[in-house]
């Protein structure tokens, strides 16, 4: 990719946690615990009554917490539902970068296990399957600079880059971006009314992301 805004640089970004914006910075461990709690109640709360269960006083009392307390960290209550969006996205990106670590030497062997930690934490993960990372909300709920799929696109073409060595393009970063919308749509469905996903839209999804990706770009690749 040309210009400034150079694939190889995207490794180095942040998920746009920056973007995030809370009134006290967790600079202190205690911040730091006190922050994870509230988000874990907003998580839980998700689970039971959906997003529009989340309030600030409902947030306060699942925490143990005041009111105060959470204004403290959180303007209101969209700052703290994107805080979460942002922790889901980084739970997420970790754990594929774990078993892309560990994933078998064929081209696209690291898909399977990307598509099976998405449905994995759609299943297990508090809070995932109603706000996922936001875009149920807001394509745009993380960065107004860029969609959430983007900020994911970004970060698996630098990896696909890195683990085949060479520097991608504006091109495969369109085609990862356009597997991550198909994907997107399809498992948004799959877990539309299923709590444990419509099997077939999962596998469907698989097939279809795995054929695009393939056909439009062949690994491995080199410079």
């Amino acid at each position: 990719m040309s210009g400034d805004d150079s694939t190889k640089d995207v490794a180095a970004r942040t998920l746009a946690t920056d973007k995030v914006v809370m009134r006290t910075a967790p600079v202190q461990q205690r911040s730091a615990e006190r922050i994870s709690l509230l988000l874990d109640a907003a998580a839980s709360l998700i689970d039971e009554d959906g997003i529009d269960g989340v309030t600030t006083s409902a947030v306060a009392e699942r925490s143990a917490s005041s009111v105060g307390v959470v204004y403290r960290y959180f303007p209101n209550i969209q700052t703290l539902l994107r805080a979460l969006a942002v922790r889901n996205m980084e739970r997420y990106v970790a754990r594929v970068q774990e078993n892309i670590d560990t994933s078998p030497p064929e081209p696209w062997s690291s898909f399977d296990r990307t598509l099976d930690i998405f449905v994995e934490m759609n299943r297990t993960e508090p809070g995932f399957r109603a706000l996922r990372f936001g875009d149920v909300i807001d394509q745009r709920f993380m960065s107004e600079e860029v969609s959430n799929n983007s900020i994911l696109a970004r970060d698996f073409t630098a990896r696909i880059g890195a683990t085949y060595d060479f520097e991608p393009d504006d091109e495969i970063l369109f085609h990862v971006e356009v597997a991550i919308e198909i994907g997107s749509a399809l498992l948004s469905r799959a877990f539309q009314q299923d709590k444990d996903g419509d099997e077939r839209f999962i596998e469907m999804t698989r097939r279809v992301c795995t054929d695009y990706l393939t056909t439009h770009i062949p690994l491995p690749r080199t410079t």
